[in-house]
């Protein structure tokens, strides 16, 4: 059986007014605290070895989101595209009384803490953006103003989702034969080749932890007239993130601004303008037949479009960390956690008089 919690690191189940939330926690720490939310098919064992590395005067946390890890397996309403990951994040600094709070959000935890910046930014201390969502969704737009290529969001949401990936997730696949499996996804995808991240077992039973179904991953998909004939259901993971349910055009709103810091690996394949899960580019490149061309249905342009709608915001800070996926924290750990802890330093209230 494979040890999923590092030396140190605690878990322990949290009652909120909405469900009951998994909470990774190293032992012992009493500081400013920082909350890290994960991205999808992954838990808060992610963060762990990110969150041994803070310095003393930080408490690092980390959540399960529900229907992964630990969390309770709650059905996933994506008609309130990411709000109901957003009201459970809400409701657990509640209950633990952590605001104001340093939250790091990884990819849809990223689009999660960019729903709750505009909620409750009184609560944020500082915000930490790694490899996050286009403020516009995933799949089914085109420009840096994230324009709905169809109407009904086609090509995007769970259909998008491979089957043969969430069949062996539903299987609990630890093996290496495919690639396809959740090991090889994750080396291929998550990471940038060829780097094998450290506690790679570990890494696997966390993307394992996610339930799969209409409910959770992928969820629900419908059929559209658009290329290429799938449109996002009202369920599940994917289509919280479907440009029809989640769509952030103006930051501006937020007062106060808490610091904003956006980390992003270069060679990402996942969040990318060439995203290798974006049916329109995967269209573009001969990968799905009977693309309609770059006039119809082009490549969404993820990071250009975070770039723009974070140029609403005002002042923000944005670091490119070369050699690295969608994955910084894995993959260039010493750049990564540089870029964290300066940012969070900065970010903490001064104990000057």
């Amino acid at each position: 059986m494979v040890a999923t919690l590092l030396p140190g690191v605690t878990a322990r189940r949290v009652p909120t007014e909405r469900l009951t939330v998994n909470v990774l926690e190293p032992v012992g720490r009493t500081g400013t605290p920082v909350l890290f939310v994960h991205g999808n098919v992954s838990s808060s064992l992610f963060w762990q070895e990110t969150m041994l590395a803070l310095p003393p005067s930080f408490r690092p946390l980390a959540l399960d989101l529900r229907g992964f890890g630990d969390t309770d397996p709650e059905p996933v309403d994506a008609t309130r595209g990411l709000d109901d990951y957003v009201d459970d994040l809400a409701a657990l600094i509640t209950a633990l009384d952590l605001a104001p709070v340093h939250l790091v959000g990884w990819s849809m935890g990223g689009g999660v803490l960019l729903r709750y910046l505009l909620g409750q930014p009184s609560a944020i201390a500082s915000l930490t953006l790694v490899n996050p969502v286009s403020p516009y969704g995933f799949g089914g737009t085109s420009g840096v103003d994230g324009r709905l290529n169809d109407p009904a969001g086609a090509g995007a949401g769970a259909g998008a989702a491979n089957p043969e990936f969430v069949q062996r997730l539903a299987d609990g696949d630890t093996g290496a034969d495919s690639p396809l499996s959740p090991r090889q996804v994750l080396l291929a995808h998550y990471v940038k080749p060829p780097c094998v991240p450290a506690h790679l077992d570990m890494l696997v039973e966390s993307m394992l932890s996610t339930r799969t179904g209409e409910d959770h991953y992928p969820g629900t998909s419908a059929a559209a007239d658009a290329w290429p004939g799938l449109a996002p259901g009202d369920r599940g993971v994917l289509n919280t993130m479907a440009p029809t349910r989640f769509r952030i055009s103006d930051l501006s709103t937020a007062e106060p601004k808490p610091p904003l810091l956006w980390i992003r690996g270069t060679d990402d394949v996942i969040v990318s303008d060439t995203s290798l899960h974006d049916m329109a580019y995967l269209g573009s490149i001969g990968v799905v037949p009977g693309w309609p061309g770059d006039e119809v249905c082009p490549p969404q342009p993820m990071v250009a479009q975070t770039r723009a709608v974070l140029g609403t915001y005002g002042d923000y800070r944005e670091i490119a960390i070369s050699d690295s996926g969608h994955s910084p924290h894995l993959d260039q750990p010493a750049a990564f956690r540089a870029a964290l802890i300066d940012h969070l330093t900065a970010s903490a209230p001064s104990s000057l008089p």
